[in-house]
């Protein structure tokens, strides 16, 4: 597959592209495009608008409904890698499984086979998607573009007040609110849990302490809940699965892992009768 119909959009920082082994016709990419680029508010932002876009592409073009994530920090995938896609690099990667009713393969049926018994999608059966993915994926991130742009200015305000930084601001003193760098503000507050359903004893869940949107600011609060997993006892990675919320809380789902694992955590969550058929 050459890179003119890999890459099926590129933003500021990010790009949305298919994998090289397509495991269903919605499984698509968020790469970072320089891989030296830093997660902070303005890439975090950049990868909502990508995140966005392409769940809205999928659901414009497959008629998706759901749409999970997966993805791995300081791990990559060894030996039959059962349970998580291929690496196709050291480059931050988030895969997107969307989910839609009459699919004839599911991401879960393909993920439990060892990597040389997947099925990938043949190149011509992803023709018949990828014009489509890339025109609703450039209109999608226009409006996606906008959408942040508007609602992180409300944050913005909000966010500053709570702090204290401009107690005495209000709602037309843009220039008072634009001196406050938006650093400043505390980042949202998390919960760390162990699942009902359990993978493991390195299986931890981390959600929001308070239901709101996905925004910027709770992306890098989740990035450094998932970076202190990294250390403790037997933990040497992690691959991470976030679940389509539904109407339900955002839950991210980080797996500890390790090269002399005597189990391996993915093989284990991917079987549970709740996330099998319901998540992939």
């Amino acid at each position: 597959m050459n890179l003119s119909r890999r890459l099926l959009y590129a933003s500021e920082v990010w790009e949305v592209a298919r994998p090289r082994t397509a495991l269903t016709a919605g499984h698509l990419l968020i790469r970072l495009t320089n891989p030296a680029t830093a997660f902070d508010v303005r890439s975090a932002a950049d990868w909502l608008v990508c995140h966005n876009a392409a769940r809205q592409a999928l659901a414009d073009t497959l008629g998706a409904t759901r749409c999970t994530v997966m993805f791995a920090h300081q791990w990559h995938p060894i030996g039959a890698a059962i349970g998580e896609p291929e690496a196709e690099s050291s480059t931050p990667t988030f895969h997107l499984f969307g989910r839609w009713t009459g699919e004839t393969v599911t991401p879960g049926d393909q993920l439990l086979r060892p990597t040389q018994r997947r099925v990938p999608v043949a190149p011509e059966d992803l023709l018949k998607y990828d014009d489509g993915l890339r025109a609703a994926l450039r209109r999608s991130a226009v409006e996606h573009s906008s959408q942040e742009r508007a609602a992180a200015a409300r944050w913005h305000f909000a966010a500053v007040l709570d702090a204290g930084i401009a107690t005495n601001c209000h709602l037309g003193e843009a220039p008072a609110l634009a001196s406050v760098p938006l650093e400043a503000a505390p980042l949202p507050e998390l919960v760390e849990d162990s699942p009902t359903a359990t993978a493991g004893t390195r299986h931890s869940v981390i959600s929001p302490a308070m239901a709101g949107p996905l925004t910027p600011r709770l992306l890098l609060a989740l990035a450094a809940a998932v970076e202190e997993l990294i250390g403790r006892p037997g933990v040497t990675g992690l691959s991470c699965v976030v679940p389509d919320p539904g109407t339900g809380p955002l839950e991210v789902h980080a797996l500890g892992r390790s090269a002399g694992e005597s189990e391996n955590p993915l093989r284990k969550f991917l079987s549970l009768p709740s996330v099998n058929q319901a998540l992939l």
